[in-house]
């Protein structure tokens, strides 16, 4: 059967599966960004930047209307601000887990306040505004953005399809979508990583941060996540037309985009 979702082990449905997730995430945000910057050695900073860089020219525009759905701790979010012009509209970044949007909000903050003195807010600097919301139900009008990017969260969403029609809801006709996602790579270097992801990682996981779900749910969801070919298919019957996928360290990870 084609996976539609995804579903943590113990989970039936897809209210059990968002719930299941949530929380997980939410339990190890305080550990989140040194945990993925140990096991990626500092790609993932590439990656984010990388995949910012491809829409560089809808994020130099001051009132382009910005989605980083999935948003977790901001990172991706700091990517698209370094390539906002100042005094430009604020990036919308909205995550379901409280945990991990207070921490990306701290980021967001600093970077509000940069040019600030004193008591002194000052905006003239791209910033970001935390939103608590579900990517499947989100709190926006239709055609209402320019663009929606998500690195790494997409995976996670208990129904794929759901997720993709509320993304082709609230784009402006021409808006472009970006998901960046792990995928499974080929050949030996296929091998290889899937010891280190399947083995490896959830040990490193488990030690650091002192649970053992987590770590062990990141590696099972990639194996379940549709490859690219189903995942392009997806995209196109759910309204996206110009969708493509581009691979990132030899397939590692990849950056899919589409325009609605």
């Amino acid at each position: 059967m084609a996976v539609t979702g995804a579903r943590p082990v113990g989970t039936a449905d897809e209210e059990g599966a968002a719930l299941a997730v949530r929380q997980m995430f939410d339990s190890v945000a305080h550990r989140y960004d040194l945990l993925n910057h140990l096991l990626s050695a500092n790609v993932d900073r590439l990656w984010w930047r990388r995949a910012a860089r491809r829409f560089r020219a809808v994020l130099a525009q001051p009132e382009a209307a910005i989605l980083d759905i999935c948003c977790g701790t901001g990172d991706l979010t700091m990517a698209l601000l370094k390539l906002r012009p100042e005094g430009a509209r604020p990036v919308l970044a909205a995550d379901f887990a409280r945990g991990m949007l207070r921490l990306g909000a701290r980021k967001f903050g600093e970077q509000a306040v940069r040019k600030g003195g004193g008591n002194a807010r000052r905006l003239e600097a791209p910033y970001a505004v935390p939103i608590e919301a579900d990517a499947l139900h989100l709190p926006l009008h239709a055609e209402s953005l320019d663009l929606i990017v998500t690195a790494f969260g997409f995976r996670n969403l208990a129904n794929y399809e759901a997720g993709l029609r509320e993304f082709h809801r609230t784009l402006k006709p021409g808006g472009q979508l970006g998901i960046l996602e792990f995928s499974e790579p080929g050949g030996l270097l296929g091998k290889v990583y899937a010891l280190y992801f399947r083995r490896v990682l959830p040990a490193i996981g488990r030690l650091i941060c002192g649970k053992d779900g987590p770590y062990n749910y990141l590696p099972a969801s990639v194996g379940d996540f549709p490859p690219p070919p189903e995942m392009l298919q997806l995209m196109r019957s759910s309204g996206f037309v110009e969708c493509s996928w581009q691979p990132y360290t030899c397939g590692i990870a990849g950056l899919y985009t589409a325009v609605r």
